[in-house]
């Protein structure tokens, strides 16, 4: 075998590990175990080094298998099925992208977008079926303790969020009055198999979030967002300039900027600095090196792995669903 393709196996290695130990752990114990099976087996390893780069991501291969009807089984059982339906998960993985939609991170978004003056346009690039864009239909639960609803009342879709370091609650939903998102690959919640890939999404033992996405999904088929099909960097500043005057236009985004390469990382974020928006961003740790050096000096080193941030200013970390989050 060729040193290439030796040091690509075992980069797949590190990384389904690294996603075993950082991610799937205290998450879903079976995505934990099936990392761990796939890093140490070498004939899977080199199937997957074969993909393109990019598709390499543990939470897509996965996802595939799972859209697949991979059965819940243990490590040993998985890997044999992995292989024997390899073609399969390959055609899969090779035409689908990671399209995560959480509803759960709105819990996190909201004490920075009821600081927002309204009434407000919500923007969400990379925004999959648009279910974030329901933070004002959602009921949002902290600590256990304080319970915001929207106006109408008790909401179909609860969040549930853990908070330290003095989170500024708000005291109600802000007033969205417009709601549009642009995705290479925008999903329809009216199409079964769109839906069925969302459910693929989901980690295995995650049956809350099964069931947060089909209420969510109800709410944005009763009152559908505006979705349009383009690259978010074409598309951002376009959306923003046809907002109408007296209404703040508020661009968001989770876990998505990740996916472009750093020169389209920092056109974007050189956009927000030139666009008339407010902006909230949530993603990982050195996707916006800029946003990561707005972190207090004593908490740069802090393992969390998500970092929510207003304007460019880092506020919070956060956990990658909303489910914990931390006031900076």
């Amino acid at each position: 075998m060729r040193p290439l393709d030796v040091d690509n196996r075992m980069d797949v290695a590190t990384r389904f590990a690294d996603f075993a130990h950082h991610e799937a752990y205290g998450n879903s114990e079976r995505y934990d175990n099936w990392c761990q099976a796939i890093a140490a087996d070498h004939e899977v390893c080199g199937l997957i080094a074969d993909l393109p780069a990019h598709k390499q991501q543990p939470n897509l291969v996965l996802a595939a298998t799972r859209y697949l009807g991979v059965p819940e089984a243990p490590p040993e059982v998985f890997l044999t099925w992995l292989r024997e339906h390899w073609s399969d998960v390959r055609r899969e993985v090779l035409a689908r992208s990671t399209q995560t939609n959480e509803p759960g991170r709105t819990a996190v978004i909201l004490p920075l977008l009821a600081q927002i003056d309204g009434p407000i346009a919500l923007i969400e690039v990379g925004a999959s079926a648009g279910l974030c864009l329901y933070p004002d239909r959602y009921s949002h639960v902290y600590d256990d303790a304080v319970r915001i609803d929207p106006p109408a009342g008790r909401s179909t879709v609860v969040t549930h969020c853990a908070t330290t370091g003095g989170v500024p609650l708000p005291q109600q939903v802000p007033e969205i009055v417009s709601r549009f998102g642009v995705d290479l690959n925008p999903l329809d919640v009216s199409d079964p198999d769109d839906m069925r890939w969302l459910h693929a999404l989901i980690w295995p033992g995650q049956s809350d979030r099964d069931e947060r996405l089909d209420a969510a999904a109800a709410i944005a088929r009763a009152e559908p967002p505006t979705l349009v099909r383009g690259d978010l960097n074409e598309q951002i500043e376009s959306i923003v300039d046809a907002v109408p005057a007296g209404v703040t236009p508020v661009v968001q985004h989770t876990a998505v900027l990740a996916y472009l390469d750093t020169a389209g990382r920092d056109r974007f974020y050189g956009q927000m600095a030139r666009l008339g928006a407010r902006w909230i961003s949530f993603e990982g740790r050195g996707v916006f090196p800029q946003i990561d050096r707005t972190i207090p000096g004593r908490r740069q080193r802090d393992d969390n792995r998500f970092v929510l941030a207003l304007d460019g200013q880092a506020q919070a970390f956060a956990a990658p669903h909303g489910q914990r989050m931390h006031w900076l």
